[in-house]
Parts: structure tokens; sequence; C-alpha cells
């Protein structure tokens, strides 16, 4: 393994030596946690108060797919090649994974100078019978704070059919008050749903929408760290008017044109709630398999004010 020392061992370098996780993880496991000690942070807003986080918690549910390809996030060197890829353009700020994908990019000094966003409940397992009672199986308030990381995110479905709502928006609650407590973001990413055929459907309705946002801001002792993580859908400017906490838009699964894409995404963010993008598959995964290239889109569409 080459790169440079720290603290007497060698680190994972910008090579990119996939491989070496593994050493690293089997020999020094306690080098996921003296790196995140030693990781370097920043504020959560730069001075033009947007962000851009790309994200990665998709396989952890079991939600490996992209358009038509049922497996492409199997391979965790091409997903971690992808990030490495995105994690390096100007612009983007940072990045939401679960702990095994952060420690992953940890290892190989991708996070330093970025936001970390942890993925808490990851329970709801895509296509189970349980899906809506989405356990908090990632991380607590407690484990983000203790690491250095700086928000959490839940997803928070609510179907009026389904018994386990409920205890999801219980955990969630309890999550924004604990994130809170510590000074930390807690991303909350609601969606109106039910189940069609078996599997469960947002409903990405503006009037769904509102409720759900409506519900979700709500959640918890006080919303004062709590950010919204919303769809892009139709009548956009009334959907956010129903809110005035901040938000940043999903991109969801790509299944147009990147070009619609990228135009329904610069008018979104010309709404004054809007604070910027939390993209994975999207940008990690476009159909010309240019990852810079469209990350780099995304990034002027967030930063540089292009419509």
């Amino acid at each position: 393994m080459s790169g440079d020392t720290w603290r007497g061992r060698r680190r994972v370098s910008e090579v990119w030596d996939f491989a070496a996780l593994t050493e690293v993880r089997a020999r020094r496991p306690a080098a996921v946690g003296e790196a995140w000690a030693a990781r370097k942070r920043r504020e959560l807003l730069g001075e033009d108060g947007q962000l851009l986080i790309v994200a990665a918690d998709h396989p952890a549910r079991g939600s490996l797919g992209v358009r038509d390809n049922k497996m492409a996030m199997a391979s965790r060197p091409e997903l971690l090649h992808r990030l490495m890829t995105a994690l390096q353009r100007p612009g983007v700020d940072g990045v939401l994974a679960t702990p095994d994908v952060l420690e992953d990019l940890l290892l190989l000094g991708a996070l330093d100078g970025k936001l970390v966003i942890g993925s808490m409940n990851r329970g709801g397992l895509q296509g189970s019978v349980f899906e809506l009672d989405d356990r908090f199986t990632s991380y607590c308030a407690a484990d983000l704070a203790s690491r250095g990381i700086d928000g959490g995110k839940m997803l928070t479905r609510i179907d009026l059919g389904d018994a386990g709502t409920v205890a999801t928006l219980e955990a969630s609650a309890r999550a924004v008050t604990e994130l809170a407590e510590r000074g930390l973001m807690a991303m909350v990413e609601p969606f109106w749903s039910t189940r069609q055929d078996g599997r469960v459907t947002n409903l990405l309705d503006p009037d769904s929408v509102i409720k759900s946002i409506q519900i979700a801001s709500g959640l918890g002792a006080t919303s004062a760290y709590t950010w919204l993580k919303l769809p892009v859908v139709d009548d956009l400017p009334r959907v956010m008017e129903a809110t005035t906490l901040p938000t940043l838009l999903l991109g969801g699964d790509p299944t147009g044109a990147p070009e619609d894409t990228y135009a329904s995404w610069g008018k979104a963010l010309k709404l004054p709630s809007v604070r910027g993008l939390v993209v994975g598959r999207a940008l990690l995964f476009p159909p010309d398999g240019d990852v810079a290239a469209a990350v780099d889109h995304a990034a002027e569409l967030v930063h540089g004010g292009a419509a």
C-alpha cells in the first residue's frame, strides 16, 4: 500500500487502492476511529448558502438499481471510484452515506473538508413486507456526534394504511430531537406513500408532498436544526410554500433525459427555501458514464447560478 504516513501507519492514498481497504480493516480496525478524530471539518454553509451533496446510502436498503440495471450499485470498488471522482470535483460540498461507505471514503482520505451526513434508518428493505417500518439500523445521534459527523438523515415514509408508519414517525421524531441537542443537522426525507400491487410507491403529486412536508416539519421537540430532503415535483413553488425549513432537493432514480433533469433542478433552485441538491444515482451513474461532467453540471446549477 502506498501513501502518506499517518501516526506511524500507512494510509490509503490518492491512487485509490481499494484492495488495501480490506487489509487496513483486517489488520488495523482502530484506524477508522483514528481517522474520524483526525478529519478536517468545515462550516455547514459557504458564502452562497447552497449545498451540493452526493448520496450513496441506497445499497444498505437493498436498493441497487439504476434505470434498467437492477445491480448497478453492486460493486463496491466501482461505487467508490465514482464517489471519489465526484468528491474531487469543485463545488461538491459533501456526501451522504451509511457507515460502511463513509468509512471506506474516510480511509481513502476523501472526507477532509467535506460535509458528512450519516444515513440513520435503513431497516425498511426495498420490497419487504416491513418496508415502511423503517428501523434505525445505522447511526444514532450519539454515534454521529462522537465521530464528528455533521448531521443525520432519516427516510420518513407515511402510509395511512400501514401500521409500520407510526414506529418510523416516532423514531424519526426522537432522532430530530437528539440531533438538535447536539447541534447537528437533522435531514428528514418524507414521502406520502402507499402500496400498489404489493410494492411501496411514493405519491409525488403536489398535495401529497405538501402533506408529507407538514408532518415531517412537526417531528421532534424543536425544528431548529431540521432540513428537508424533497423530490422535484409539479407546482413546486406552491409545494415549497408549505415550509420555512431549508430544503435540499433529491435526484431519485433517473428515468428521463439528463437535460430535462438539469432544467428542472435549475428552476427549482431559484425558490427561496431551496438550498441545494442531494443527488446520488443521477450523478454517479449518468447515461454517458461521465461522472465528472454530470457533477460539474450540477455544481454549476447549485453554486454558479445557472438555470
